[in-house]
């Protein structure tokens, strides 16, 4: 069994702390670098890291650290199904999602993996009645928009990845229904979406794991009288996605239910029903498969244990040299393409959820930096919004840029000798270098100090293989620094304190009067 240690009392950590540092990434930086450093990522992809802030020396050091914290031992127990959320006390299977990389794993009598399998089957079988038109609504009319009822995980992946894929199928001709999502509790939100789109014609999934979630069953009341207002049998289109234990399973109020179980955790599960049942129906299952097939190509070169070799480790060990030697605070995600437009704010759940922690795994205090604060915006939308800080500000904010070379869609236009595309890739290449070299000017404000360090993901284009293989990686990488600062990665305790003070507010049950105070401000 590998040992659990903080990152402080290891070896490995001690010597890269004490050790050199590279020089200035201005005089670092130049062709034979930019082409030498990256290595494949899965789905088509490639992860450079040749405007990160390292040398020969400091990747030496991180292979020291990722072998000592037995980084793949460690990924190697989660695809056998050990126990490793120790705050919950359960496996952690998403990767069994996507395909086998260990042996079978049981519980419950039965075999984890071919549960996983078989309900997908049961998902691709149903997408397929639908977009055929052979299963209809209650009106007989042919189903053209699903909506999907579910906060956190249930929402922010499956929207990120629908909103990824939209131009994709459209371009192809996939696109067979309109997809929507309702996640805040807030009524505008429902109310919103329920005035765009025909309750006669939409399916409605409903998704929460234990089926108690507050916000979802409150926006699922919500959608079932404006439904029954307009005629319509809710349980005649409204599916539920959710565990065989939960008041929602086999319960007649639900045409359908698909399931997953409690060792796929909300912020991993797009790849499991939760994504599978809205995306299937988007955009047909073979796309959904090849999501798949993308993932589980990254999720195996993240086995690897030369960390050259595996582009998850190599980034999540980046990330803790930045975060827990150079000291920097915060990431920024940054793809320069519009259908990732929501894939900054998964990111921000997927990471900070999972590696914001002040204790390690054991419940024991810790005393150095954890998760970074993660965020980001689509270039070059975000140029013309923060880059000024990340330029110029007195933090330096690590950067991991996402791009393409072709856009998913084929219409463009010349404009002053460039094509939109060719712009926004000329716009990302120049802000890498940018970040990195700067530029010296007499004047203070026009001055940029340069030495902010980046990472590029690129391919030929944002295919449902490579979104697969994209997602991993980042999961992967979370994963990785969540063994490395010895941390639980798939609890999140820190979301209940608010659930148990919302009820008393509701439930005018609270004995502090400063929530009293604020509630009364808001007229509760």
């Amino acid at each position: 069994m590998p040992a659990f240690v903080n990152l402080d009392k290891t070896t490995a950590f001690t010597a890269l702390v004490q050790g050199s540092r590279p020089a200035p990434l201005s005089s670092l930086l130049n062709k034979e670098r930019v082409e030498s450093m990256e290595i494949p990522l899965g789905g088509g992809l490639r992860y450079n890291y040749a405007s990160k802030f390292v040398d020969q020396s400091v990747l030496k050091a991180l292979q020291a650290l990722s072998d000592e914290v037995q980084s793949i031992e460690k990924y190697k127990l989660i695809l056998s199904g050990e126990t490793m959320n120790t705050g919950e006390g359960r496996k952690v299977l998403h990767h069994l999602c996507r395909g086998r990389l260990g042996g079978e794993v049981n519980f419950g009598g039965k075999e984890l993996g071919a549960f996983y399998a078989g309900e997908l089957s049961k998902i691709r079988e149903f997408a397929e009645s639908v977009r055929s038109g052979k299963l209809r609504s209650a009106s007989g009319k042919a189903f053209d928009t699903v909506c999907q009822i579910g906060i956190g995980g249930s929402d922010l992946g499956p929207r990120a990845l629908y909103l990824a894929l939209e131009a994709y199928a459209r371009e192809k001709g996939l696109l067979k229904l309109r997809a929507e999502f309702i996640s805040n509790v807030d009524p505008d939100d429902a109310n919103l979406v329920m005035s765009r789109i025909d309750p006669h014609t939409t399916l409605f999934i409903l998704v929460s794991k234990s089926g108690t979630t507050q916000e979802t069953l409150a926006n699922e009341t919500f959608v079932r009288k404006i439904l029954e207002a307009k005629g319509v049998d809710p349980a005649k289109q409204m599916l539920a996605v959710t565990s065989e234990t939960s008041p929602l399973a086999k319960n007649p109020n639900y045409m359908k239910s698909f399931y997953i179980d409690d060792f796929i955790g909300g912020r991993y599960s797009s790849t499991s029903a939760v994504g599978a049942v809205v995306l299937s129906l988007a955009f047909g299952p073979e796309t959904f498969d090849a999501i798949l097939k993308g993932a589980h190509e990254a999720d195996k070169l993240a086995l690897e244990s030369d960390i050259l070799k595996n582009p998850s480790l190599l980034d999540a060990l980046l990330g803790v040299y930045e975060r827990n030697v150079l000291g920097y605070p915060s990431t920024a995600i940054l793809p320069y393409s519009q259908a990732l437009s929501r894939f900054p704010a998964h990111l921000q759940q997927l990471d900070m959820e999972s590696n914001g922690k002040q204790v390690n795994r054991d419940g024991s205090a810790i005393t150095y930096s954890t998760g970074p604060v993660i965020f980001g915006e689509p270039g070059t939308n975000g140029q013309h919004s923060f880059f000024q800080l990340l330029h110029q500000g007195t933090d330096i904010v690590p950067l991991q840029f996402i791009g393409f070379k072709r856009a998913q869609t084929l219409f463009d236009v010349n404009v002053e000798g460039s094509s939109s595309q060719q712009k926004l890739k000329a716009n990302l290449c120049a802000q890498i270098i940018a970040f990195a070299k700067g530029k010296q000017d007499a004047n203070p404000t026009k001055n940029f100090p340069g030495a902010r360090p980046s990472s590029l993901i690129w391919g030929e284009s944002l295919s449902p293989e490579a979104l697969g293989a994209l997602l991993a990686h980042y999961e992967n990488k979370v994963m990785f620094q969540g063994f490395i600062w010895n941390l639980n990665s798939f609890d999140q305790e820190g979301v209940q304190l608010g659930k148990v003070l919302t009820k008393q507010v509701l439930s005018g049950a609270s004995n502090d009067t400063a929530l009293q105070a604020y509630a009364g401000l808001l007229g509760l």
